[in-house]
């Protein structure tokens, strides 16, 4: 596929969309080349330190649920990673064309200046704000607007079970009070 192409999967609702995504969640750099090395180092100390925690810290009779969020999360970095590491060396551009594989003369970007590449695109309701909504009165929008990958898919739900099942993961110790630790 070239850049920006896509097709219909179900209906109206769900599209492979081809995009690059230079920087990370919803498309935000930290520009330049300079930023774009400082993403990827990053990343690099984030995965790292996920796997530490992981297979050093977490302790083996922890909620398996958290065990499954923590691989979700560690999966994801390493997918984005992979993506943003080496996408630029095995691949020429995609700008209106479609990227080669091995190219001769080389990919576009040296290791760790890759883009990650995100497809899975859910427009599910587009519209017009009313004109009487303060600010974005008649103004068009769109949810779900973000294109995103299966990396990101997993690191989202890695996050989002650690905040919903926080009490059940990381349960409060039970505290004997001072009355029953006196009879004792």
């Amino acid at each position: 596929m070239s850049l920006g192409d896509e097709f219909p999967v179900f209906g109206d609702w769900f599209y492979i969309h081809f995009i690059e995504n230079n920087g990370m969640a919803f498309g935000m750099e930290l520009g330049g080349d300079w930023g774009k090395l400082a993403l990827s180092l990053f990343r690099i100390l984030a995965i790292i330190g996920g796997g530490i925690y992981i297979f050093k810290y977490l302790p083996k009779d922890s909620h398996n649920g958290l065990k499954i969020s923590s691989a979700l999360i560690f999966a994801g970095a390493i997918g984005n990673m992979i993506d943003s590491g080496i996408y630029g060396i095995i691949f020429n551009d995609s700008f209106n064309q479609i990227a080669t594989f091995m190219p001769e003369a080389g990919g576009y970007a040296p290791f760790l200046y890759g883009r990650v590449v995100d497809m899975l695109y859910f427009p599910l309701i587009d519209g017009v704000f009313p004109e009487w909504m303060p600010i974005w009165g008649g103004e068009y929008f769109m949810f779900f607007r973000p294109v995103f990958n299966i990396a990101d898919v997993s690191i989202s739900c890695g996050i989002g079970l650690i905040f919903l099942m926080n009490s059940k993961f990381f349960p409060k110790p039970l505290m004997v009070d001072d009355k029953q630790e006196a009879s004792l």
